[in-house]
């Protein structure tokens, strides 16, 4: 999940997991972002296929590109300039 502001006035974001137990995905999926190396999408569909989670993976350059974001470094292991 990723958020973004587009506007020009600070914004926040109050997120509400429910039910207790889902904190453990976002331990789980931690080793599958190594720092300055592409991020395992397997290992990541493998945690979401146990979580009950749908990513398009697939739709991450179409977003960055209409949306005008900075690519993540993780995405092709260099770093930002």
């Amino acid at each position: 999940m990723t958020f973004w502001n587009t506007g020009e006035e600070p914004a926040g974001v109050l997120e509400i997991i429910s039910p207790a137990g889902f904190e453990k995905y976002f331990e789980e999926i931690e080793p599958f972002f190594p720092e300055g190396s592409p991020p395992d999408l397997e290992g990541m569909a493998r945690a979401n296929d146990k979580y009950g989670l749908q990513m398009d993976f697939q739709s991450l350059p179409q977003l960055i590109e209409r949306f005008g974001l900075a690519r993540p470094a993780e995405m092709d292991g260099t770093a930002p300039a």
